[in-house]
C-alpha cells in the first residue's frame, strides 16, 4: 500500500494550541471552548485504507511517559509503520483532564508519521465524556481526521448491557443523551464502550470496531500500540522520534 506524503515530507503537521494549559481551569476552559468544533457524522470521501491506533504507557515512579503510533492496513491489519517518543508529562493528573498530559507527546508521535492515516482509534473516550470532549475529540480536532474511542471502562453515562453475541451493542446514555455505545467485540466477553471523536457517525465507529476486533476484545490497533508502548517506555525499543 501506498503512504500518503507531504510535499513537506512531514505527514502529519499538527500544532498544539499555544499557550498550552497548565491549570485545571484553563483545561476546562480549552474544552468548552472547542467541544461546539465537533463533527459527529460520517464525511463523505475515501474508503479507510490505513488506520492508526494511539496510546501513552506511563511509569508508576515518575512522570515518564510512553506515545505509540501504529498505523494498520484497514483491511488486512498489517503494520505499516510506527512511531514512539518518550517525554515527560507537564500537565497534572486529573480525571476528565487527561488529554493534557497525553497530546502532546501523542503530537510528537504523530508527527514522526510518513503515512497520513484514513481513521484514527484511541483507547480513551470522546463524547463520552463530562463536557463531551475527551481525547479522542480533542485529537480529532487538532488532526483533524476522523477519530474515535474505543474504551475499557465506562467514563461517564448508564448502559444496559448488550446481548451476548459478538456485534450485539447498547446505547451509552447520560441523561438520556446517547454519548456512546456498549460493543460485544467477543461473545461472552466484557463490552468495550465505542465513542465519537470527530468527523465520524457513532455507527460507522462501532463498525470499525467490530472490523478491527478480529480475534481479542480490544481493537487490534490499541492491542499494537499499548504493547510498544510499553516496550519504548521500558527502554527494550528505542523511540522513533526525539522527545
Amino acid at each position: 500500500m501506498d503512504l500518503y506524503v507531504s510535499e513537506s515530507g512531514v505527514a502529519m503537521e499538527i500544532q498544539l494550541a499555544e499557550p498550552w494549559p497548565t491549570t485545571v481551569a484553563e483545561a476546562v476552559a480549552v474544552q468548552r471552548r472547542l467541544r461546539h468544533r465537533v463533527r459527529a457524522g460520517d464525511d463523505a470521501g475515501s474508503p479507510v485504507r490505513t488506520v492508526a491506533g494511539v496510546d501513552v504507557a506511563y511509569a508508576a515512579d515518575s512522570d515518564r511517559l510512553a506515545a505509540a503510533v501504529v498505523v494498520l492496513d484497514h483491511t488486512t491489519l498489517d503494520v505499516l509503520e510506527t512511531s514512539t517518543v518518550v517525554t515527560t508529562a507537564e500537565f497534572p493528573y486529573e480525571p476528565g483532564l487527561f488529554a493534557f498530559r497525553e497530546l502532546p507527546t501523542l503530537v510528537t508521535a504523530l508527527r514522526g508519521l510518513r503515512t497520513v492515516p484514513d481513521l484514527i482509534v484511541c483507547d480513551g473516550h470522546g463524547l463520552a465524556h463530562p463536557r463531551r470532549f475527551g481525547l479522542a475529540c480533542h485529537l480529532g480536532i487538532l488532526a483533524d481526521v476522523p477519530t474515535f474511542g474505543v474504551a475499557k471502562n465506562v467514563h461517564v453515562g448508564e448502559f444496559v448491557p448488550p446481548a451476548s453475541q459478538r456485534g450485539a451493542t447498547s446505547p451509552l446514555t447520560v441523561g438520556g443523551e446517547v454519548v456512546g455505545a456498549a460493543v460485544r467485540t467477543r461473545s461472552r466477553v466484557k463490552p468495550v464502550f465505542v465513542s465519537v471523536g470527530h468527523r465520524i457517525s457513532l455507527d460507522t465507529a462501532c463498525a470499525h470496531t467490530l472490523t478491527l476486533s478480529t480475534h481479542y476484545r480490544l481493537p487490534e490497533t490499541t492491542r499494537h500500540a499499548d504493547h510498544l508502548s510499553r516496550e519504548v517506555l521500558a527502554g527494550r525499543i528505542s523511540p522513533t522520534v526525539a522527545g
